[in-house]
């Protein structure tokens, strides 16, 4: 059996990255966009795993069906973990992400790079119309890069520098980066966590 589920975000990069990982003939994923919804959701949560259950509820209401939800941000250490829950609203929501970028890095100059740690955050939340919810949760850990680097990605990714491979996850393929990435990680223990749901 192929189980459809919608995944509820507007943004194409996250579409694309999902679509990759859950590359499966066991499911068939949509975005929202392709299932025709214009609906928003307030991301009103103190954490990320209450906006992804929310994001996941609330869809899963309106369309009956099974859906996948996320909440991720950038926690940036030397500023207390800010941006954190309000990463895509940080410096305004219609801001775009060169400026903020641009404003994490005029924060953090003359920081040196110790104490420049920050990790993307992942966590994904799927609800299904028989009420029940699974969560998973995923981390990549790195330092705030001292310029913009790389045309690949999006948000924050040309400022996240991973030391390891020596590139921001601007710099990698997408094949690289979901190998490591905070969100590849959530969605690699969600797509294990359905098949042992939908067995």
């Amino acid at each position: 059996m192929r189980y459809n589920i919608i995944f509820a975000t507007h943004n194409e990069g996250k579409v694309k990255e999902v679509k990759m990982i859950l590359n499966d003939k066991k499911f068939a994923v949509k975005s929202l966009k392709e299932a025709n919804i214009n609906q928003e959701v307030v991301e009103d949560g103190k954490t990320f795993e209450e906006n992804a259950i929310k994001k996941a509820k609330e869809f899963m209401e309106t369309t009956g069906t099974i859906v996948m939800a996320d909440d991720s941000g950038l926690e940036i250490d030397y500023l207390n973990k800010k941006p954190g829950v309000y990463s895509a609203r940080y410096g305004g929501e219609d801001t775009p992400y060169h400026i903020k970028n641009q404003m994490i890095l005029e924060e953090l100059k003359g920081i040196p790079e110790d104490k420049r740690t920050a990790r993307f955050v992942s966590v994904i939340a799927t609800a299904f119309p028989n009420g029940d919810i699974l969560t998973t949760r995923g981390t990549i850990e790195g330092i705030i890069g001292f310029e913009a680097k790389g045309n690949g990605g999006f948000g924050y990714d040309p400022i996240f520098y991973v030391p390891e491979l020596e590139r921001t996850t601007a710099e990698m393929t997408l094949e690289q980066k979901n190998a490591i990435s905070h969100r590849g990680k959530a969605l690699e223990k969600m797509k294990e966590k359905l098949f042992d749901y939908l067995k």
